[in-house]
């Protein structure tokens, strides 16, 4: 029976069980992670306003991982030896034959004074914080933005900060409450979103016009103070501060013979492999991938990459050609609470639909619908 090894267990990672156990039966599938649950977060963006609660988007894994016949390691990797044959963790190692890495990114937290500015994407705390920081405030400025990885231009989250910044607004306009608020986005980049397509980046631009939402952008990061944000094109108070910093690897990569790109995430191939080394691949974020520079980190590209992996470690690992690679398809709706803005980009078409009602409804059906199949 072949032995394969995943670490994470976020979109990508469940995502690789699955195609693992739809490939083939006869498998010892083993998962490592610090704890057997998933959270959901996308929806983290609904917690401040109430329309979700923790128990609502942190899924336990236990009935999902005995249905697929899933060993689960309760431990934190620390590093990987034999040429990837051998995880370490901190509750001992796990020998495989094949190995996926799902781990995740991490952020960039090097500006100075970034510990008085909370990263939403950080996880279903980080939401409540933002929550319980909303509820007391009287009034003030709020500030949110995001910036990269200068070495690695796909390694950001910023799609999440728009939707914390017009679901913030919309929460304060249904509370009747916003005209004591000032609300300012600021961003290293000329145009934030880019990514998303120029029809997006100027429905964006004009969406915060229309909200009355400051903008600051162009001018790059210097750091935070308690109640500041600084820039290299000057500064401004901000009682409230969200801030999403780009991506890298995980530290535990520095302990590994994983080959590394310029931004830090592991180095692969379009077929997901890790570069110079057999039966290992990498799926999600962390993972550094052939493709356009707007290529997204999401749970879509995620949940495609982990498909691309455990087709080939399957291939290869039976002695077949490893030679599926992954659609590059950037998928989403920017949700405010109340509307929401479809947007979708592959290499040949960028499709954006101007925000409406049923777009977040349907953004709120496929939360259902994704996350039945691990409840």
């Amino acid at each position: 029976m072949k032995k394969i090894t995943i670490i994470g267990a976020g979109f990508a990672g469940l995502t690789a069980v699955r195609q693992l156990r739809k490939l083939e039966q006869d498998l010892e599938i083993t998962l490592i992670a610090p704890r057997a649950e998933l959270q959901y977060l996308p929806s983290l963006i609904w917690i401040p306003s109430g329309l979700r609660k923790r128990e609502d988007i942190l899924i336990p894994l236990d009935n999902f991982f005995k249905r697929m016949q899933v060993k689960f390691v309760q431990a934190t990797v620390t590093g990987l030896s034999d040429d990837g044959r051998t995880v370490e963790t901190d509750q001992g190692t796990v020998s495989n034959q094949g190995l996926i890495i799902a781990s995740g990114g991490r952020f960039i937290k090097k500006l100075p004074g970034i510990e008085h500015a909370i990263t939403p994407c950080e996880g279903i705390t980080a939401a409540e914080q933002i929550r319980d920081r909303l509820q007391a405030m009287q009034g003030g400025t709020i500030a949110m933005g995001f910036a990269g990885n200068p070495n690695e231009p796909s390694a950001m989250r910023g799609g999440p900060m728009f939707e914390f910044l017009f679901g913030t607004d919309t929460l304060l306009r249904q509370q009747g409450r916003r005209e004591h608020f000032k609300m300012i986005f600021f961003s290293p980049a000329a145009k934030p979103g880019n990514r998303l397509g120029e029809n997006a980046v100027q429905g964006l631009m004009n969406e915060m016009a229309k909200r009355d939402i400051t903008t600051h952008l162009g001018h790059k990061m210097v750091g935070f103070e308690a109640n500041k944000v600084k820039t290299e094109g000057g500064e401004f108070d901000a009682d409230l501060i969200l801030f999403m910093p780009g991506m890298t690897g995980n530290l535990w990569f520095d302990h590994s013979p994983l080959p590394r790109s310029a931004g830090g995430l592991v180095q692969a191939n379009q077929h997901c492999k890790v570069e110079g080394l057999e039966a290992v691949y990498v799926a999600g974020d962390s993972g550094s991938f052939p493709g356009p520079d707007w290529m997204p980190k999401q749970a879509h590209m995620a949940d495609l990459q982990a498909e691309c992996a455990a087709k080939n470690l399957v291939a290869e690992l039976s002695g077949q050609t490893a030679d599926a690679s992954f659609k590059i398809e950037l998928m989403c709706i920017v949700d405010s609470c109340d509307k929401g803005l479809f947007v979708s980009r592959t290499e040949h078409k960028n499709t954006v639909l101007p925000a409406n009602k049923a777009m977040h409804w349907a953004k709120r059906g496929f939360e259902w619908w994704y996350l039945r199949q691990y409840r």
